[in-house]
């Protein structure tokens, strides 16, 4: 039986209520504060008897990164078994010594992509916290103050999803697979591919999706475009949008037979991904889709709810995520949490620039226009952190927005 879940007070970047569902036997929360996920991390952390697993994209050496850590050593010290995967790119900045204490308590550290072969261009971007084998972490935020802190102008709109239930044990297999390709195996493309292309789906309520370099459709983008292909109402809330023209037709589609309602990125510390999102702007809007710039503080949330299935997780919806960059996704199927996630959606339209055909042409100078082209082409193929540094002339705040405030 499913319960209905209880939505956020105020679906906002001071949301601190959170949401708490039953779906199929699995208890769901979800976390929207930073610094309130902080502290639930270190609750499980200070809570695990047996083990504690971690993936993760960015591991900072910051005030939340070393609380983080200190509690995986502390644990370790006690004789819990912890194992952390981390992404060589993106900790690339945080020296190796820092997890030293760490492997001296009895704890393992590998870094995926640590050499320069065909894999080092993939980037484990997926964010997986298992404690005990019996709870589950996930979401788009990683280990790092901007992500772990109260809401502010500067921090990261995100969300962190806590799951137990019987489907924790698929993601416990994954991570024991992708720690034992890390540990012994790294750098094999054709073994990732591999790996992630025969990944077991299942058919439960609650299913962990994964994505990688696959030559064909990962099963998470394969799950995603099956449901987009049938559904009648989408509402999206997403860090990173820009996704190729296959499957920005699918949005359309779905747009014109239906109610499409997509809530953007106004902030970044990435100004290339706002202009390669704005680039397909015009495309969905003549489809009568609803686009929201979401402005209090940046966005980096990965939200997508296609009629009564509703996906989680890490990966954005661009060029990377679908198709080259390790991901992980939970879908959840229960008409009931769906609607409560719409209902989050739909409370986040005070806070945001209601996007317009009118608007959006105002703005789209040719000049402006040829800056969305350039940012939409290199993050299709380039790392976040690599884009970051191009901005292709286009700032936090676009001048021709703000003209229209």
């Amino acid at each position: 039986m499913t319960d209905t879940a209880v939505p956020v007070s105020e679906p906002s970047g001071s949301a601190s209520d959170g949401m708490k569902a039953e779906v199929g036997g699995h208890r769901l929360e979800l976390i929207f504060d930073g610094d309130r996920r902080l502290e639930r991390l270190l609750t499980l952390i200070d809570g695990a008897i047996r083990s504690f697993d971690l993936i993760m994209y960015i591991f900072e050496h910051d005030g939340a990164g070393s609380r983080v850590l200190g509690a995986m050593t502390a644990a370790a010290q006690r004789g819990v078994r912890v194992r952390a995967v981390i992404d060589s790119f993106g900790s690339g900045d945080v020296a190796d010594s820092v997890f030293t204490p760490l492997r001296e308590a009895g704890g393992t550290v590998t870094f995926f992509s640590r050499r320069w072969r065909s894999s080092y261009l993939v980037r484990n971007h997926q964010k997986l916290i298992l404690i005990d084998g019996h709870v589950a972490v996930t979401g788009g935020f990683n280990i790092a103050d901007d992500y772990l802190s109260k809401p502010s102008a500067d921090c990261w709109f995100d969300l962190g999803l806590v799951v137990t239930g019987p489907t924790v044990e698929r993601a416990v297999q994954w991570f024991d697979t992708i720690h034992d390709y890390t540990a012994h195996d790294d750098g094999k493309l054709l073994m990732l591919r591999r790996l992630v292309r025969e990944w077991n789906i299942g058919t439960e309520p609650v299913q962990w999706l994964v994505g990688g370099p696959t030559e064909r459709l990962s099963p998470w983008a394969r799950a995603v475009r099956a449901d987009l292909d049938r559904g009648r109402r989408l509402d999206m809330a997403m860090a990173y949008f820009s996704p190729g023209q296959g499957v920005l037709r699918r949005l359309g589609r779905l747009a014109r037979r239906g109610k499409a309602r997509f809530v953007m990125a106004a902030k970044s510390d990435n100004p290339a991904t706002i202009g390669a999102s704005r680039l397909l702007y015009g495309f969905l809007l003549r489809r009568s889709a609803d686009i929201w710039e979401y402005r209090p503080c940046k966005l980096h949330m990965k939200l997508i709810v296609i009629d009564d299935v509703t996906y989680i997780g890490t990966a954005n919806f661009d060029m990377r995520s679908l198709f080259i960059n390790v991901e992980l996704m939970v879908r959840i199927t229960d008409a009931a949490f769906a609607q409560r996630l719409r209902d989050f959606v739909a409370g986040l339209e005070p806070q945001c620039d209601v996007v317009t055909v009118e608007s959006h042409k105002k703005r789209g100078t040719w000049l402006t226009r040829l800056r969305w082209f350039l940012a939409w082409f290199v993050v299709g193929f380039a790392d976040y952190t690599v884009t970051r540094r191009l901005n292709f002339g286009l700032t936090e705040h676009d001048p021709n927005v703000d003209a229209l405030r």
